[in-house]
């Protein structure tokens, strides 16, 4: 058992004789970052290329069925003894560098389509607001998760369901109230009433917690058709608190109130204007005021010209607003600036907190400048002295918002909000840098990430990948 276990935690490779290769024998732990150096023809290209990668996608191409296999390339073995442990494989050939910050890893073997599909599918979303998980309910999935709240509660315990009713302005209250009434909705509540128009709250059933599945669930599906797909349950006990449960058979947030959009690929795709992050573009990286250039020499005071823009006569004016704020904010210009406080730097480089305009007489900061500054970029000289102190996304020095700063690198906040839970079958998805696998398992009951988005298996923790690779 010992051995086979090893077998699985490592390639072995036995007897490579592969071009000039003589007799190799070598392991490679699964799971690790392995560099095969040597002076050049020492077999560096025989081993990783010819052999290693040669059969993983050998055994790869035979997992297809044989009508398949006859539209693909025919690879033959490799001279070796014996290879255990390999996983399909992927290789990326230097010798065609691409030249564009939108080409990946990802892309260039076509692993990100399937990624896509797998988030688009198994992902579960979560509320920007509450940070609660959020997913469509039908009238089944909400008796289950009732039920399960139920043996919690009270056997004395009054649940009421409940839906609103916006009514136009147009239509009078009591109108509203006698159709509710005709339709034998009698216990009604106006909860709101205005110019906008009013809002009532109808009970559409009470019963206690011994009630019937097929009660509970007729209300619950009565509520959700005149509730426009939202509704509440009342949790009343005697001398307690009263509890309110709110459930949504729609993409929204019942607590809320926020509605999402149904995912698709494009939404996982930082190549395409659904899922590109408004700020990069999709590139993860952008142009900002660098302010390490701004502030090259730390050493120096305000009083010395520690904004190195400010030190000519044209922009003199600033440095005197500068200097004129600072004392009167108490803040010693002497000092040199990497003497100062976070909270004194932020008042330099940000300004003011309370700082609204121009107009505003408060200190307007290094930011509200250049700011002011890209607006007379029609001016050659103006675009000069700008492009001195841009830098393309350095670090925290930037005043922009880089794809390390977004939870989900170069994507829109709705891609963020969605993640893959841990702890699937085949190892996990540990292997994406903090998402997490959700649903994959109770979405697809009685399968595993195997038939997820119809591929053949996704083994994202140990690498493996079954789907279709480009070299």
């Amino acid at each position: 058992m010992q051995a086979e276990k090893k077998n699985n935690d490592s390639i072995r490779i036995r007897g490579a004789r592969q071009n000039n290769l003589k007799n190799v024998n070598v392991d490679f732990e699964h799971g690790k970052l392995t560099v095969v150096t040597g002076v050049s023809g020492s077999g560096k290209s025989s081993l990783v290329f010819d052999t290693l990668y040669a059969e993983g996608q050998r055994r790869y191409v035979e997992t297809f069925s044989p009508y398949v296999r006859q539209f693909m390339d025919r690879m033959d073995r490799p001279k070796i003894d014996s290879i255990e442990g390999v996983p399909p494989a992927i290789a990326i050939d230097q010798t065609n560098p691409v030249r564009t910050s939108r080409s990946t890893v990802g892309t260039m073997t076509e692993l990100n389509d399937h990624l896509k599909m797998l988030f688009a599918q198994a992902a579960k979303l979560y509320c920007r607001g509450c940070g609660k998980e959020v997913r469509e309910q039908s009238a089944q999935d909400i008796w289950e998760e009732l039920s399960q709240r139920l043996e919690s509660v009270s056997p004395d315990a009054r649940l009421y369901v409940c839906f609103h009713m916006p009514v136009p302005p147009s239509l009078p209250v009591e109108t509203a109230l006698s159709g509710l009434e005709a339709q034998g909705f009698t216990r009604c509540t106006v909860v709101r009433e205005d110019r906008d128009g009013a809002l009532i709250e109808v009970v559409a059933d009470r019963f206690k917690p011994n009630v019937t599945k097929s009660r509970a669930v007729e209300a619950i599906e009565t509520a959700m058709r005149l509730g426009k797909n939202a509704l509440e349950i009342k949790v009343q006990v005697l001398g307690a608190e009263e509890q309110i449960w709110k459930f949504t058979a729609s993409l929204s947030c019942p607590d809320c109130g926020i509605t999402y959009a149904r995912p698709h690929d494009s939404t996982f795709s930082f190549n395409s204007p659904l899922g590109a992050c408004e700020t990069c573009r999709g590139f993860g990286r952008v142009i900002g005021v660098d302010y390490g250039l701004v502030i090259p020499d730390e050493s120096k005071s305000l009083a010395e010209g520690a904004v190195k823009p400010w030190n000519t006569e044209s922009y003199d004016e600033c440095k005197q607003d500068l200097l004129r704020y600072a004392r009167e904010r108490s803040l010693d210009v002497e000092k040199p600036f990497r003497e100062l406080t976070k909270e004194e730097k932020d008042w330099v480089l940000y300004g003011d907190p309370k700082w609204t305009s121009f107009r505003s007489k408060r200190w307007y900061g290094v930011k509200h400048f250049f700011e002011w500054l890209e607006t007379k970029a029609y001016k050659m000289h103006v675009r000069v002295l700008l492009s001195r102190y841009l830098g393309v996304g350095k670090a925290q020095k930037v005043d922009v918002v880089s794809a390390a700063a977004h939870p989900v690198a170069r994507a829109r906040p709705p891609a963020a909000r969605r993640r893959l839970d841990r702890g699937a079958d085949r190892g996990g998805a540990s292997g994406i840098g903090g998402c997490q696998l959700h649903q994959c398992q109770k979405k697809y009951r009685g399968t595993t990430v195997d038939s997820v988005g119809g591929e053949r298996y996704f083994e994202i923790g140990r690498a493996h990948v079954r789907t279709p690779v480009t070299t």
